[in-house]
């Protein structure tokens, strides 16, 4: 088993930054991709941000340009530092990881931009 445990979420003007942590514990040689997912008010969850095990990152067109995500093995953990942040980047973020056998989620930490 494994678990996530997200934090860095808050309150943000519009233009400004966050960066939002990931730390994993359990079973983490088991992990194989990471990602970000976020959901909006009143929205479905969607997919934000992957990072392959590889080292391999893949964004959402609405965050690409704006967002990073990233990963240290060392530390069991996983970033997403997010920049230019628009109202409508609001929302909880969740962490996600995978093994080959199993998925796992966070239990989400709140964004909201706004003035």
């Amino acid at each position: 088993q494994v678990q996530l445990v997200e934090s860095g979420g808050g309150l943000v003007q519009p233009g400004g930054s966050l960066r939002l942590s990931c730390a994993a514990s359990g079973n983490i040689f088991s992990l194989r991709n990471w990602a970000w997912h976020r959901q909006a008010p009143g929205k479905q969850r969607e997919w934000v941000a992957t990072v392959t095990i590889g080292g391999s990152t893949v964004y959402a067109d609405s965050v690409n340009g704006r967002f990073t995500i990233s990963r240290d093995n060392a530390e069991n953990r996983v970033y997403l530092q997010m920049n230019s942040l628009k109202p409508e980047d609001t929302g909880v973020y969740y962490c996600w990881a995978a093994s080959s056998m199993d998925s796992f989620w966070g239990q989400g930490t709140p964004v909201t931009v706004a003035s």
